[in-house]
């Protein structure tokens, strides 16, 4: 990236980006940055409660590339310690604590993840149990004397839950004080999060203050909505589309979104114009966007295969190209040769009750035809194609 003047990185660094705490301070540390060539220290922490990153996550890690487009250090904390505890933001309950071996289970892909976005020379990984798991109880006594309860019943989580009775354990306002502690750990510029996270980043910039440090800027990212449409992108949701995950799938997810995300999607995860796509037919909006999302995670010419056989399957009604096979016993086949339709799906579906679901829903098709009963049973041969929800095919080969 050519040289930039201290403004053109300001506009730069301010796409997507929902607010800036405060702006007057970046403006400060970049030109410093700029003056002695010493990088900023850009912090994004991350609990490892699942095994995967989606593209939720994506937009915070790509402003993290925007930095180090910029020439910055992106520190990334693996919250391997903080996991522990489980982060209460935006949660109505205590959390559950997970188990040493669940995020050490869990955290293992992250690393591998995050470099599908950020550059791995100027990336530095940290693992927040290098200076939390060794701080002992003088030292716990210190950080909590940093912060107030009346403060952190600020937080409207914990407010809300305070006025209506509900429990929150001493551990839950510890999350926000471990977390803020990271950034006084590895001597944070910014921090990047969510905008669920404003508090939590608001208590890191305090802490270093407190501990002598020059306080971080707070970089507050959008959270994008997931698949239904309504809560925010999460695993814990089912609502999510995987980094990782096979272009197809991917590409077949993006275009499941509610017409009304498209324009939010857009522009968080393309370089697409918004203003050139309103021209198109919202299916070509959808195809483009989903194309766009795919090429970022894998490549052009996988999102040209998975355009491709998305209108092989869904615009023309054809075969999907490569369907996994589903192998049954023969012996679930009943005396006339029928199988009950529940039988028949159970092996695709998480239970037998969602898959009574999805039949009454009309979400499965036994070679193009739709089940809707699921008492139903039906006759199956070799090579039957079943499809259950948008996007799960197989195809059935009994075995003796």
């Amino acid at each position: 990236m050519k040289r930039l003047t201290i403004e053109e990185q300001l506009q730069f660094l301010k796409r997507r980006a929902v607010d800036i705490i405060p702006e007057s301070d970046l403006i400060k540390k970049l030109e410093r940055s700029t003056r002695t060539g010493k990088p900023l220290r850009v912090k994004l922490g991350v609990d490892p409660t699942s095994p995967d990153i989606h593209i939720g996550i994506g937009v915070v890690l790509q402003k993290l590339r925007d930095f180090q487009d910029l020439g910055h250090t992106a520190v990334l904390i693996v919250g391997d310690f903080t996991a522990r505890i489980g982060d209460p933001s935006e949660r109505a309950s205590q959390r559950k604590m997970l188990s040493k071996e669940e995020v050490e289970a869990n955290m293992r892909a992250y690393k591998e993840q995050a470099l599908k976005i950020l550059d791995p020379q100027r990336t530095e990984f940290r693992y927040n149990s290098e200076w939390l798991e060794r701080m002992d109880f003088a030292k716990l006594l210190e950080l909590a004397s940093k912060y107030t309860v009346a403060a952190m019943l600020e937080r409207d989580d914990f407010a809300k839950r305070f006025r209506e009775g509900n429990p929150i354990s001493i551990v839950e306002f510890l999350y926000p004080l471990a977390q803020g502690y990271d950034s006084v750990a590895i001597q944070a510029d910014v921090e990047l999060g969510g905008t669920d996270q404003r508090f939590n980043l608001l208590v890191g910039r305090a802490l270093q203050e407190r501990y002598g440090q020059e306080p971080q800027v707070c970089f507050l990212m959008p959270l994008l909505e997931g698949l239904d449409g309504v809560k925010k992108m999460s695993k814990s949701y089912g609502n999510y589309v995987g980094i990782t995950e096979p272009p197809n799938e991917m590409f077949g997810k993006l275009m499941s979104i509610p017409d009304a995300l498209l324009e939010k999607y857009v522009k968080l995860l393309t370089d697409l114009e918004w203003e050139e796509l309103k021209k198109l037919h919202p299916k070509e909006q959808k195809q483009k966007m989903a194309h766009a999302v795919v090429t970022r995670y894998h490549s052009k010419e996988a999102a040209d295969r998975a355009l491709e056989e998305f209108e092989r399957v869904f615009a023309r009604k054809e075969r999907p190209t490569a369907v996994p096979k589903l192998y049954l016993d023969r012996k679930l086949l009943k005396p006339d040769g029928t199988i009950g339709i529940v039988d028949l799906i159970a092996p695709l579906c998480k239970s037998r009750s969602e898959a009574k679901r999805l039949i009454e829903q009309g979400a499965v098709e036994l070679n193009g035809a739709k089940i809707t009963q699921f008492t139903q049973s039906v006759s199956v041969q070799d090579g039957a194609l079943v499809r259950v929800g948008k996007h799960t095919f197989a195809e059935i080969s009994f075995t003796e």
